[in-house]
C-alpha cells in the first residue's frame, strides 16, 4: 500500500503538487488562526460555590452553611474532589469533576442541588455559583489612578469600566477590588430615638417602607389610557430625611429629626495600595474558560481604549498585568527556538549530503510537516501554546527523519549507472526504504503515547506536546512517502555520479579504523559499555527528583502573612511599609501593587492579614542579579528588616495552579486530616516545626495552629426581655454599631447605592468598653446598654477551616529551594514518622507538586513497559525473527547512559520534561537501530556473508544513522541555550536527549555490528 502511495505521488506529479500548494495555504490559515495562549488548559472542570455569610465565625459557617451544604454535593455523578474553606463570614466550596464532564452540564448539577439546600440555610446568606473560570483566567490586571478621592475611583470602575469590560467575548466577569463603596449612611442620635419612643428596627421599617416606587395599573383618558405610576423612591439626601418614621398627636417624626443624614461607604473586608503611595482601586478580568486568551486580552484593550478618553478629568488606567506579554513571551521562546533549530537542520543537511539540491529537497518537509501539523491541530482543537509547540520544537529534528533516509538512498542510488529511467529507479529507491523508515517513525510514535495516559496536571500540560509530536511525525512520514520522491525526481535530475562530500570523506575511514578496534578488541568495548551502565546507575541515585522545573513568568508575587487579628488600617500600613522598602532596596523592581482581604466575587477569600504583593520587574538584561532565585533571595533579605510579616514567594500563575490541586499556596502541601480541631492544631504545629527543620526549606507556612480574637457578646435572654428586646435586635444594634445595618438601596442614574444605618460612625468602637457602652433602644423607648443585657469576653478561635471530601483537615505548606522536592519529602518524612506520633483517627497526606511528581512517576513506570512491549512486537514484525528485535532493544539501555550523565553534570533534576527526554531518546536509538540491522539483513538476503554484511552495512548506514542523531540533537540545542519563559521546561529534555544520542550513536554504530555478527542469527550446524 505505502509503494502504491509513492508510485501514485511519482506519476501523478502535478496533482502531487497542487495538493501541496493546498497544504500550504490551509496550513498558513490554520496557523495565523490558532488559539493562543501561554499554555494549554491545565483546570479540571471545577464548579466554585462562594457563599457570603455576615457575621459567622469560620465554626459557625463550617457547621451551619459548609456542612449542609457538602452533604447535598457529595456523590454527584463523575465527582473527583470536594474541597471548602469556612473563613469568617464566607464559605468557598470547591467541586472537581472528571475531565469528560462538561463544565456547563455539571454546573448544572450543582445548581440543581445546591437549590434544594439552599432554604435551610441560615437567613442573610447569599451567593450562588463563580464565574466560569480557571487558575489561567486572571488574564488582565489594572489599577485606576487619578486626583479623585477613593469613593469616585470605585464608582467609576463599577459603573463604567467594568459593565463595558464583560461586554467583551470571552470575558466571564470582572472583579473589583478596594477603593470605598458609596452609601446614603443614617446616623441616629440614639438619645433622641428613645426620647420618641422609637426603636432602631422601627426606624429602618420605615425607611424601607419609604422608599419604593410602583405601579397603580391603567386610568382612562378619553380615548387614551395612562399607565399610572407611584413614584416614592428615595434619589436623594434631603427625599431620604423627610422620611416619616411615626406620626404623633405633637406631630410627625422624620428620619432628619433623629439622625444625621449623610454619604458613607460600606464596611471594608480588604483594600488595595500600590507604589508604597497609598490606597487605590484595580481591576482583575476574568477570562472565560476555553476562550483565546490572546484574543480575549485585544479586545480589552481595545474597550479600554475606548473608555479612558471619557474617563473624569486627570483619571488613568495603570495596568500592572498582561496576559498577552507572558504569551508572546513563551511562544516567542519556542518560535526563536524552531527557527534556529531550522537553520542549524539545514547546514547539517547540506554537509551530511554535500548537494544543495538533495539538502533543499529534505528541507522542504520542514516547514511542509509544521504546516500540516498546524492544519491537524486546528482540527483536533489544540491552541497554540508553550507546550504544543515545544512538541513541534522537540520534533523538529525526528520530522526530517523520514525524508532524511529516503533522499539518502536516493542520492546513493542516482551515482550509480543504471539503464532505467530516473523516476523508476526513484520508485526503487523509494520503496527499498519504505519499511524501515515506516516501522521507525511508528516506534518513535508508539514511544510517545505513553504521555497521553498521564493523569492530573502532568496529563493536561504534556498530552498536547504527545498529541502533537504525534501529529508531526505522522505528517513527515506522508511527506517522506509523497512530496519527497516527486521533488526528488525533479529537483535532483541531471544529478551525475559523483564523489562523496567532504564531510564523509573524512567520517568513512576514521569510523572503519574504530569498527576494526573494535573487532579486535571486543571484550574492552564490551567492558566500557558495562562500565558506562554502571556510571550511569551511580549518577541517578545522585539526580534528584522534581514534578516540574519553575516557569519563569517574569513576575513576582510575595505573599504576606500577618497576626490573624490584625485590623484593616494597620495592615494597609504594613503592606505601604514592605511596598517603600522593596523599591528603594530592590531596582530591578519598577512597581507594586498589593491587594489584602477579601475581593467582590470571593475567588480568592483571604483574611485582613493576608496580602498579595504584584511586583512589576524591569527586563531582565538591566538587572544586578544573575537570575530570579537571586532576585528573590534579594527581596527575601530586604523584607527580613519588617518584623511581624512571614513573605513567601511565588508567581501569578504557578500560585493560582497550587490552590487548584490542593487548596494550598505552597511547592509541598501536607494535609493532616481528623476529627478534632485542637488535636490538629497541635499536630499542624508539630509538623510544620519539622518541616522548618528539613534542608530545603525556605518557607513553611499554618494557619492550622494559629488563632484569631473574637470578642464574644454573649446574650442575657431574659435581660434583653425585660428591656422589651429580642435576640434579635440585640444583634441588630450591635451590627448597626460596628458594620452597619442595611436598610434597602437607592438608584443614583443607573447604579444602585446601599441604605444603611449606621449608629456607631459618629463614635469610637476601638474597645470593649466602647462597645459595651453602645446604647440599645428597647420596647416604648427603653434605652439600656449593650454591656447590661450581653456579656462581653475575648475568646480565641481558628483562623479558617478546611474540608477534604467531607473530611475535616489541617493544612501546613512549605517551599522548597536549593533541593529536589522528593527528597526534601524523603527526609521530612522520616522526621515526622520519628517526632510526632499520630494520635487514632488520624493520618497524613502529602500534597503538592511532590504527589504530582509521584502520580506521574507511577504511571510511567506502568505504561513504559506497555510502549515497549508493543515496540518489540514490531520490531518483530518488520524483521519477522526475534533476534534482530532484541538486539535493538538492548541499545535502549546504553541510550539512557548519556542522559542520565548529563543530567547529573548539568546538575538538572529528573522532572517530568526529562522523562519526555528519555522518551523520544528511546524512539531515536531504536529507530537509528532499525535503520542499520534492516541493511544489514537485506544484504544477507541478497547472498551476502555475515561478516561482510555486517562490515558493508555498518559502513553503509554510518551516513543516515550520523544524520538522524545530529539532526535530532542540534535540532534541540537552541532550547539548551533558550532563556525566554518556558525554557525552563525545555532545557532538561535538550539536555537528556542531547547526553543520550552522543551515547546511543557511539553504540549503535560500534557495540551493535559486534552483537549483530556474533548473536544477530542463529548458527548453522
Amino acid at each position: 500500500m505505502l509503494q502504491a502511495l509513492v508510485d501514485g505521488a511519482l506519476a501523478r506529479r502535478w496533482l502531487t503538487a497542487a495538493v501541496a500548494l493546498c497544504l500550504i495555504v490551509a496550513g498558513a490559515w490554520s496557523f495565523i488562526t490558532l488559539p493562543i495562549d501561554a499554555f494549554p488548559e491545565i483546570a479540571p472542570t471545577q464548579v466554585k460555590l462562594i457563599l457570603k455569610a455576615p457575621g459567622m465565625t469560620p465554626e459557625e459557617v463550617e457547621a451551619r452553611v459548609i456542612t449542609p451544604v457538602e452533604q447535598h454535593m457529595l456523590g454527584m455523578p463523575g465527582q473527583t474532589m470536594l474541597r471548602s474553606v469556612a473563613k469568617y463570614a464566607i464559605a468557598d466550596i470547591t467541586i472537581s469533576f472528571s475531565d469528560e464532564a462538561d463544565i456547563y452540564w455539571a454546573r448544572a448539577q450543582v445548581s440543581e442541588r445546591f437549590a434544594s439546600v439552599a432554604g435551610d440555610l441560615p437567613a442573610g446568606v447569599t451567593g450562588g455559583l463563580a464565574p466560569i473560570s480557571t487558575p489561567l483566567s486572571d488574564i488582565f490586571m489594572f489599577t485606576l489612578e487619578g486626583p479623585q478621592d477613593l469613593a469616585e475611583r470605585r464608582r467609576v470602575l463599577d459603573y463604567v469600566v467594568r459593565p463595558a469590560l464583560r461586554t467583551v467575548d470571552g470575558v466571564a466577569d470582572v472583579n473589583v477590588l478596594g477603593g470605598r463603596v458609596e452609601t446614603f449612611e443614617i446616623v441616629p442620635n440614639m438619645a433622641s430615638l428613645a426620647a420618641a419612643g422609637i426603636e432602631l428596627g422601627s426606624l429602618r421599617d420605615a425607611v424601607m417602607a419609604g422608599n419604593r416606587n410602583d405601579g397603580a395599573g391603567r386610568a382612562a383618558a378619553g380615548e387614551s389610557t395612562l399607565i399610572v405610576r407611584s413614584v416614592g423612591a428615595v434619589t436623594t439626601l434631603e427625599d431620604l430625611g423627610a422620611i416619616v418614621i411615626r406620626t404623633t398627636p405633637a406631630g410627625s417624626v422624620r428620619v432628619r429629626d433623629v439622625a444625621e443624614v449623610r454619604i458613607g461607604s460600606l464596611a471594608r473586608y480588604g483594600a488595595v495600595t500600590a507604589g508604597g503611595r497609598g490606597e487605590t482601586v484595580q481591576a482583575v478580568v476574568i477570562g472565560l474558560r476555553g476562550a483565546n486568551a490572546a484574543q480575549v486580552v485585544d479586545g480589552i484593550k481595545a474597550r479600554l481604549a475606548e473608555l479612558e478618553p471619557t474617563l473624569p478629568a486627570g483619571m488613568k488606567l495603570h495596568v500592572f498585568y498582561d496576559r498577552s506579554e507572558l504569551i508572546d513571551h513563551a511562544v516567542g521562546t519556542v518560535e526563536k527556538a524552531l527557527l534556529e533549530a531550522a537553520v542549524l537542520v539545514v547546514v547539517l543537511l547540506l554537509l551530511f549530503l554535500g548537494d544543495w539540491r538533495a539538502a533543499f529537497v529534505v528541507t522542504v518537509a520542514l516547514p511542509m510537516a509544521a504546516l500540516m501539523t498546524f492544519i491537524l491541530m486546528r482540527c483536533f482543537g489544540l491552541s497554540a501554546n508553550l507546550m504544543s509547540l515545544g512538541g513541534l520544537a522537540i520534533a523538529i529534528g525526528l520530522l526530517v527523519d523520514g525524508a532524511v533516509v529516503v533522499v539518502e538512498n536516493l542520492v546513493e542510488q542516482l551515482s550509480r549507472t543504471d539503464p532505467r529511467s530516473r523516476t523508476v529507479r526513484i520508485g526503487l529507491a523509494t520503496g527499498e526504504v519504505i519499511q524501515p523508515v515506516a516501522s521507525g517513525i511508528l516506534i518513535i510514535i508508539l514511544v510517545f503515547l505513553p504521555l497521553l495516559s498521564l493523569e492530573g496536571l502532568e496529563g493536561k500540560l504534556f498530552a498536547p506536546v504527545a498529541v502533537t509530536i504525534v501529529l508531526a511525525l505522522a505528517s513527515s512520514l506522508f511527506l517522506a512517502l509523497t512530496l519527497i520522491p516527486m521533488l526528488s525526481d525533479i529537483v535532483l535530475r541531471g544529478h551525475a555520479e559523483g564523489e562523496e562530500p567532504w564531510l564523509m570523506r573524512r567520517l568513512n575511514p576514521a569510523y572503519e579504523r574504530v569498527l576494526s578496534q573494535a573487532r579486535a578488541h571486543q571484550r574492552i568495548v564490551a567492558g566500557v559499555a558495562v562500565g558506562a551502565l554502571v556510571l550511569a546507575g551511580f549518577a541517578y541515585t545522585r539526580v534528584g527528583k522534581i514534578f516540574l522545573p519553575t516557569l519563569d513568568e517574569g513576575a513576582v508575587l510575595v505573599q504576606l502573612a500577618k497576626h490573624p487579628s490584625i485590623g484593616l488600617s494597620h495592615s494597609i500600613e504594613g503592606d505601604i511599609a514592605v511596598q517603600r522598602t522593596v523599591l528603594a532596596q530592590v531596582p530591578e523592581v519598577t512597581d507594586a501593587i498589593a491587594r489584602l482581604g477579601t475581593d467582590e466575587l470571593g475567588l480568592d477569600p483571604m483574611g485582613l492579614s493576608e496580602t498579595d504583593i504584584f511586583l512589576a520587574l524591569k527586563p531582565q538584561e538591566e538587572w544586578t542579579v544573575s537570575d530570579k532565585a537571586a532576585l528573590t533571595a534579594k527581596i527575601r533579605g530586604a523584607l527580613s528588616a519588617h518584623p511581624g510579616i512571614e513573605p513567601s514567594y511565588t508567581q501569578p500563575i504557578e500560585m493560582r495552579v497550587s490552590e487548584m490541586l490542593t487548596g494550598s499556596r505552597g511547592d509541598l502541601a501536607v494535609k493532616i486530616f481528623g476529627p478534632e480541631l485542637s488535636e490538629l492544631s497541635r499536630l499542624a504545629g508539630a509538623v510544620a516545626a519539622q518541616l522548618r527543620q528539613t534542608r530545603g526549606a525556605t518557607e513553611v507556612i499554618t494557619v492550622a495552629d494559629d488563632t484569631v480574637d473574637y470578642l464574644q457578646m454573649s446574650i442575657d435572654r431574659e435581660g434583653a426581655g425585660r428591656a422589651g428586646l429580642t435576640v434579635t435586635e440585640v444583634q441588630d444594634g450591635l451590627r448597626a454599631q460596628l458594620e452597619g445595618l442595611a436598610a434597602g438601596s437607592t438608584t443614583q442614574g443607573l447604579r444602585r447605592v446601599p441604605v444603611v444605618i449606621n449608629s456607631g460612625a459618629s463614635q469610637s468602637a476601638d474597645s470593649v468598653a466602647a462597645l459595651a457602652d453602645t446604647p440599645l433602644i428597647g420596647a416604648g423607648g427603653q434605652m439600656v446598654r449593650a454591656g447590661d443585657i450581653a456579656l462581653p469576653r475575648r475568646v480565641a478561635g481558628p483562623v479558617k477551616l478546611e474540608h477534604e471530601n467531607g473530611s475535616r483537615f489541617a493544612l501546613v505548606q512549605a517551599f522548597v529551594s536549593g533541593r529536589d522536592i522528593v527528597g526534601y519529602v524523603a527526609d521530612a518524612q522520616a522526621r515526622i514518622a520519628a517526632n510526632v506520633p499520630l494520635p487514632p483517627g488520624y493520618r497524613i497526606v502529602w500534597g503538592g507538586q511532590f504527589e504530582n511528581q509521584q502520580r506521574a512517576a507511577k504511571r510511567l513506570s506502568l505504561v513504559l513497559p506497555l510502549a515497549l512491549l508493543g515496540i518489540f512486537a514490531l520490531l518483530v514484525l518488520t524483521f519477522r525473527a526475534l533476534r534482530p528485535a532484541l538486539l535493538i532493544l538492548l541499545m535502549i539501555p546504553f541510550a539512557m547512559v548519556g542522559g542520565v550523565l548529563a543530567l547529573w553534570t548539568a546538575g538538572e533534576y529528573l522532572s517530568v520534561p526529562a522523562s519526555v527526554g528519555f522518551i523520544a531518546l528511546l524512539g531515536i536509538a531504536v529507530l537509528n537501530g532499525l535503520v542499520m540491522v534492516s541493511y544489514i539483513r537485506q544484504l544477507r538476503g541478497a547472498g551476502v556473508p555475515l561478516a561482510e554484511a555486517v562490515e558493508q552495512g555498518a559502513r553503509r548506514r554510518l551516513r543516515p544513522v550520523l544524520m538522524t542523531a545530529s539532526i535530532a540533537a542540534f535540532g534541540l540545542v537552541p532550547l539548551l541555550f533558550a532563556t525566554g519563559p518556558g525554557s525552563e521546561i525545555q532545557k532538561p529534555l535538550a539536555i537528556v536527549v542531547i547526553g543520550g544520542l552522543v551515547t546511543a550513536t557511539a553504540l549503535t554504530l560500534v557495540l551493535l555490528p559486534l552483537l549483530y555478527a556474533r548473536f544477530g542469527e542463529a548458527k548453522v550446524g
